[in-house]
């Protein structure tokens, strides 16, 4: 059986052991034959190939492509070796001077391999560009779109171009090859008609990709814009809808120090009409890049960084976000976002956003939408985003930090619209009791001043006054109060000299430290004035405390502030002046009960100097001395 198997096998190796050698010498003659032929062709083509020949052919070729004149000043270079190119120097492109001579840009060098083959039959095609600081100036229309301009292939296939069955139709006479594009150090001018804006890109560096119009395309691009560099990726299998401003699929991302951004889906640079795909952006220091953009938001510095990532797709008139992952500095919210633009009408934004934890004022930055001064734009009279941008959105946290204070189970809403921003915390947990807060900036984008009304119900002031580290005999107790504030300066630049409005405080009981009531009783009847220290060996004991005050030109005015113990009521009344710490009050300290009026008889005094140890000087009743009380 196994010699059996050996004879098979050795006929069928047979016939092939007695062709393979004579195979091998024809493969070796053949690819003598085509080395000879491809260094012959070599060696011959400088003088079967004219330099003006080649010339003419590709200015023909960027005349063609552009459907500008272009014109070659430098003297072509021509190599062979190991592939046949051309050189070219100082190159302009600009319409015929019939149409205008508008100029589209020129070109210090560029070098583009060409078909021998093609050349020795009187013809010219070219391809693996190399273009040398070039300088490209394009036009962005009202309509969004780039004017590829004048008649030239590529404004053809753009204009040609059709969407059928989900894929790119370009007509065969549109059709061509391109190949390999490679720009070095270029500069490109961006005039954008609808903003009346110029954007300059300097020190471009591109490597595309692009081997044929009807075909898909890549680049990778880096230029420098207001001295920052920037790196672009774009990729698309249907390049010339994109060009045309229609919906077309594309991968973009851009890397700076300032910004990373990511899209990839479906997308338009005309319209927002069938937008959809995923889009990822963070934004590592948000005062550089607003400070690089130009553009100023008002108390941003607390901002420090930024993230999105969503899903997005068009909804009517907008945009709307799913799957919404947004970042402010350490604080991370998922929820859903909206973007409605509607002709005739501002652009809102509105949504949900629930937060594990975070800071309210990073939020408030975040949504302070103010151009710097100078800047902004007249609406209907009235500058600023105010007057072009509507906001509405609604934000949960577990845990939320404004400040010194920290709130919890946190429910607001920021509101902007009608020239005026109104933020409101309609729920939340504050030291064990409630608070409600509504903060409203006014007309003129922030700058017509606001207001605030804050409302606290059943919390605990004494671990708020140990959170502040609040000096001074102060009430510590349960209590609640409120806060009603306004300022016809812009929020940010108030102070609080600029501060009017009304505050309403009470309690239940509680305590003051530092006050002890018979030691006051004591030193007034001894001496005619104190410190307050000296009276302060112990506390004083209150059952309820009652305390109004308004607020204006820097001081608080109180009104009959009554602080009612088992024994003996603690009343004041007179002026703070809480930018210097300044106090002229004039207080009395008597018996709860009148009956025992006799036994705890009335004592008036006044309190002057500055606070957490003002003086103490008692007042005589008329006719009587404090000794004689």
């Amino acid at each position: 059986m196994s010699t059996s198997r050996h004879r098979r096998w050795r006929r069928k190796i047979g016939p092939v052991s007695r062709w393979l050698p004579a195979f091998a010498r024809l493969s070796t003659v053949f690819l003598l034959i085509a080395l000879a032929l491809f260094v012959a062709l070599r060696v011959a083509a400088p003088y079967l190939i004219s330099t003006g020949f080649v010339r003419s052919g590709i200015e023909d070729t960027l005349s063609k492509w552009t459907g500008y004149h272009a014109e070659i000043k430098g003297s072509p270079v021509l190599e062979f070796w190991p592939t046949p190119r051309i050189t070219l120097n100082q190159i302009t492109i600009r319409q015929p001077r019939e149409s205008g001579d508008k100029l589209l840009g020129s070109i210090e060098s560029l070098s583009a391999d060409f078909s021998l083959i093609d050349a020795l039959r009187g013809r010219t095609s070219f391809h693996e560009f190399h273009l040398v600081r070039p300088k490209l100036a394009l036009t962005r229309d009202e309509r969004g779109l780039i004017d590829w301009s004048y008649a030239g292939l590529l404004a053809r296939a753009i204009s040609g171009v059709r969407y059928e069955n989900g894929a790119e139709v370009l007509d065969p006479d549109l059709d061509a090859e391109i190949g390999a594009v490679t720009v070095e150090d270029g500069t490109l001018v961006v005039t954008d008609v609808k903003s009346a804006t110029t954007y300059h890109f300097d020190s471009v560096t591109a490597d595309i990709a692009w081997p044929r119009l009807s075909g898909a395309i890549s680049a990778v691009v880096i230029a420098r814009i207001n001295g920052e560099d920037l790196k672009i990726d774009f990729a698309s299998r249907q390049p010339l809808l994109a060009f045309a401003g229609r919906n077309a699929e594309t991968r973009t991302s851009l890397t700076s120090n300032l910004l990373t951004a990511h899209f990839q889906g479906i997308a338009s640079i005309a319209s927002l009409s069938a937008f959809s795909g995923n889009a990822a952006v963070t934004i590592p220091d948000v005062p550089a890049l607003l400070t690089w953009s130009g553009k100023s938001i008002p108390g941003i510095a607390t901002l420090k960084s930024a993230s999105l990532e969503s899903d997005i797709m068009s909804s009517g008139n907008g945009l709307r976000f799913n799957n919404l992952s947004l970042s402010l500095n350490e604080a991370s919210a998922t929820g859903v976002m909206d973007l409605f633009t509607q002709p005739g009408k501002r652009p809102k934004i509105g949504g949900t956003l629930a937060f594990d934890q975070m800071n309210l004022k990073p939020f408030l930055d975040a949504f302070a939408l103010r151009l710097a001064a100078g800047e902004a734009e007249e609406v209907s009279g009235i500058s600023g985003p105010l007057r072009v941008l509507d906001v509405d959105v609604r934000v949960s946290a577990r845990r939320a930090q404004m400040g010194l204070f920290e709130l919890s189970d946190v429910g607001a809403s920021m509101i902007v619209a009608g020239g005026e921003a109104k933020f409101d915390i309609g729920d939340s947990q504050f030291e064990g009791g409630e608070m409600t807060a509504h903060l409203e900036a006014t007309q003129r984008d922030f700058d017509g001043g606001g207001k605030l009304q804050l409302s606290i119900r059943n919390a605990d002031f004494a671990a708020l006054a140990e959170r502040l580290q609040l000096k001074g005999p102060l009430p510590l107790a349960t209590g609640s109060l409120d806060l009603d504030l306004q300022s016809p300066k812009a929020i940010w630049t108030t102070g609080l000299a600029d501060v009017t409005g009304r505050l309403h405080f009470w309690t239940g009981e509680g305590t003051i430290p530092g006050i002890d009531a018979a030691a006051l009783r004591t030193q007034a009847a001894e001496k005619p004035f104190f410190p307050l220290s000296a009276a302060a060996g112990g506390a004083f004991t209150f059952n309820q405390l009652n305390l109004q005050a308004d607020f204006a030109n820097g001081s608080a005015e109180m009104h009959d502030a009554r602080i009612a113990g088992a024994t003996q009521t603690l009343t004041l009344s007179g002026v703070i002046t809480y930018q210097s710490n300044g106090l002229a009050l004039s207080g009395s300290l008597d018996a709860t009960d009148p009956a025992k009026a006799a036994e705890l008889p009335l004592l008036p005094f006044f309190i002057g100097g500055s606070w957490p140890n003002p003086v103490i000087s008692p007042v005589p009743l008329f006719g009587n001395t404090p000794q004689a009380q």
